[in-house]
């Protein structure tokens, strides 16, 4: 297999990283740091990296502030969202969860939800496709 990496954008100057390869070691912590310490943070109510990508999977880290919405209404993939730090509460059309550090979620394809940050909260999701 070969690697694949990410190059850099405007947001992330120095953001060239492997984000696919047979074993990918990913430090969390370091990329939390990261995140929370760009302009997209600073200016507004998330910021997302994605450390793992690959044909059939991805690994997004995303940082959200109090009050932070994200929500889909048809999703094509099977969803899991970690609670690293913080809470949320994840509405679907038939129930409101809410889910806090240290617990995971896991949601099938084609249910609608919302997320709704509760305090500044930093989420793993992974994405099957």
């Amino acid at each position: 297999m070969e690697n694949k990496d990410i190059e850099s954008t405007l947001n992330r100057p120095e953001g060239d990283r492997i984000i696919d390869a047979q074993q990918l070691l990913l430090d969390i912590g370091s990329f939390a740091k990261q995140l929370k310490s760009e302009k997209q943070w600073k200016k507004s109510d998330r910021n997302s990296i994605t450390v793992f990508k690959s044909d059939k999977m991805r690994i997004v880290l995303t940082a959200l502030r109090k009050k932070a919405e994200m929500y889909t209404q048809y999703p094509d993939n099977i969803l899991s969202l970690h609670i690293i730090d913080g809470r949320i509460v994840l509405e679907t059309l038939s129930k409101k969860i809410k889910i806090g550090s240290g617990q995971i979620l896991a949601l099938h394809e084609k249910i609608p939800y919302t997320i709704r940050a509760k305090e500044k909260t930093l989420v793993l999701l992974t994405i099957v496709e």
